[in-house]
């Protein structure tokens, strides 16, 4: 870039900043090349390491930060996102929020978080609030979304195909396939079930995966070992009292596949309080991989979804909406479908481990169905 002779400039005083018209002078450098720099451009990239390095040295003397507003007017963008959760807590949101940051960071971006607890109307408010605030774009995670809209959308989890909003998805298909031939391999036919809220969109979705890979395998899906979580939370207290339920209910069974990690966190205390040990008497096998997964002990197997890849790729595809990338080989496509993994921790064993007996809390011997 063409250097000018630099002036001196005096030091800000009291908080004042200055002008890029002056910092631009002072530096000896035209106000776009160092338009480019403070704004983090892409084309920023080629001008020269020591250039980029003495506009932002200069920047941080004098107190300069670019004119936000300005920038707004001129580029027509606001540079937020709205990103619509059903709630934030521990487990499969807080995780796709990560990655979502982290590529909204990268992209100078800031976003805004709704939590709608899957009501309906205020799904349809915040839709329209985030309209309002003329965010860039939208991400929607996990929620009931049919709606059409005048701004970039991608939607991770959410199973509607709609015109505009490119989809990312889990293959629900592959991942009830591993899970299962996981189990059937280590011996297990009598397997219970716990099925997700019937308004969460990847509840439906697996089950009839479940169901398939079941039929193709010879696993009888008994009506009696299949309990679903009713009530609108996140807590490892639905998958306890669902846990309570199918062993009350007298019916036998082997190993558990849960609806997610939190949910299978609940069925091992329940099942721990009513004399049965994890994985030797019922093995268990979760959903998402949250991080604390881990950490349990035994460490929970369980069905990886890459939720911050997949928060990664929805504030991507967004970004290049926004930046009208229409290019025909490298647009966005309508969904975009990720691979499951199964990690194999220590909930799950083989049936011939089951079958050995153990003593009762009174000391006494427990017969475990084989």
């Amino acid at each position: 870039m063409p250097q000018r002779k630099a002036r001196r400039v005096p030091r800000a005083q009291g908080g004042k900043t200055f002008s890029l018209k002056a910092l631009a002078e002072h530096l000896g450098l035209a106000p776009a090349t160092v338009s480019l720099v403070l704004n983090d451009a892409p084309v920023a990239s080629t001008i020269a390491a020591e250039t980029r390095a003495k506009i932002l040295a200069a920047a941080r003397e004098f107190n300069y930060r670019p004119n936000f507003m300005a920038r707004c007017l001129r580029t027509r963008r606001s540079f937020t996102i709205g990103v619509m959760v059903s709630e934030v807590s521990e487990g499969y949101n807080s995780m796709v929020l990560s990655g979502i940051e982290d590529q909204l960071l990268k992209g100078g971006y800031f976003y805004f978080v709704a939590s709608h607890r899957f009501r309906p109307d205020l799904i349809e408010q915040y839709t329209e609030l985030f309209l309002d605030r003329a965010v860039d774009g939208l991400i929607v995670v996990s929620t009931p979304w049919q709606r059409t809209v005048s701004i970039p959308v991608a939607t991770v989890s959410c199973h509607h195909h709609v015109e505009g909003a490119t989809s990312i998805v889990l293959d629900h298909r592959r991942a009830a396939e591993i899970a299962l031939k996981h189990l059937v391999k280590l011996g297990h036919r009598r397997i219970a079930f716990i099925k997700g809220q019937a308004f969460v969109p990847d509840t439906e979705v697996r089950w009839k995966a479940i169901v398939e890979a079941a039929g193709h395998l010879g696993v009888e899906i008994v009506p009696s070992l299949v309990a679903q979580i009713a009530d609108n939370s996140p807590k490892p207290d639905l998958g306890y009292k669902v846990t309570q339920k199918l062993l009350l209910s007298g019916e036998k069974f082997t190993a558990l596949f849960t609806f997610n990690d939190i949910s299978a966190m609940g069925a091992i205390r329940a099942l721990h309080e009513g004399g049965l040990r994890v994985p030797e008497d019922v093995s268990i096998i979760g959903f998402d991989d949250i991080d604390s997964a881990a950490y349990q002990n035994p460490g929970l197997t369980t069905v990886r979804q890459p939720l911050k890849k997949m928060g990664m790729m929805a504030a991507e595809i967004v970004l290049k909406k926004i930046n009208r990338e229409k290019d025909d080989e490298h647009s966005p496509p309508a969904q975009v479908v990720i691979e499951p993994e199964l990690i194999v921790r220590g909930t799950t064993c083989g049936i011939e481990i089951s079958r050995k007996p153990h003593p009762a809390k009174d000391g006494s011997p427990v017969e475990v169905f084989p």
